[in-house]
């Protein structure tokens, strides 16, 4: 009877040691959803799907997270940056689109050089440098056809002075950038600072071909067990 009981068990067995992994996921979104009341849930889950899913694929865990939501308006503050660590948010900011992906509401996104439009998905941030927006933070984007142009495009974090709540009062939007997530140049330096040297930014919208396609957002719920195991052993 031992070697039948054992067969049973096994699968048992697997089972739990596959949803600890899985809720350590959970319990992560969960707390940066606490974190950060004014966001959408929908949206912090899938950037913390798409976290360990880049985990999954052999890129280091990280301690920062940015998220941006341009479902909002850019007078509404959409941009959250987390430190995941200590699950706690960080930055609550305004955040700019690019000035050919729409008005006050971002409709339209591109890979593209000289598009001058925001695109979407899963970004990993490099070293910062002084350029001409000032202290500014390079970006990879890892999503072929969908951001990997990014670096070429030069789409970095900066501060830039039409990033500003008297301008969104004033005009009915803030200012917009050339395809860059620029923010307040008062917090610019604070916050390329925590972002900076591999971390990840995840840049959203319900765009359904990039929800449908992007490697992050579906690489299953084994790859992203995996992926929170490893994390969760750190």
């Amino acid at each position: 009877m031992a070697p039948l009981r054992i067969g049973y068990l096994l699968p048992a067995l697997l089972l739990t040691a596959m949803s600890v992994p899985l809720a350590y996921a959970d319990s992560l979104a969960a707390a940066l959803i606490k974190a950060a009341p004014k966001a959408n849930a929908k949206v912090i889950n899938l950037a913390v799907r798409a976290s360990q899913c880049s985990i999954a694929q052999g890129a280091a865990p990280v301690q920062r997270l940015a998220v941006i939501d341009y479902s909002l308006p850019s007078t509404e503050q959409r941009l959250w940056v987390f430190d995941l660590k200590k699950r706690k948010l960080l930055f609550h900011e305004l955040v700019a689109h690019g000035r050919n992906s729409g008005e006050n509401m971002a409709v339209n996104f591109s890979n593209q050089n000289e598009s001058f439009a925001t695109s979407l998905g899963l970004y990993r941030t490099q070293q910062s440098y002084v350029g001409q927006n000032g202290y500014s933070l390079r970006m990879e984007g890892l999503e072929p056809g969908f951001n990997d142009n990014a670096f070429d495009r030069a789409i970095v974090i900066h501060g830039a002075p039409y990033v500003s709540p008297v301008l969104a009062r004033a005009n009915g939007r803030i200012g917009r950038s050339l395809g860059c997530p620029a923010v307040r140049p008062a917090i610019a330096h604070k916050l390329i600072d925590s972002m900076k040297g591999g971390q990840l930014l995840f840049s959203y919208y319900p765009d359904q071909r990039w929800l449908k396609k992007s490697s992050f957002i579906n690489c299953g719920s084994g790859t992203v067990a995996t992926a929170s195991k490893s994390t969760s052993n750190r």
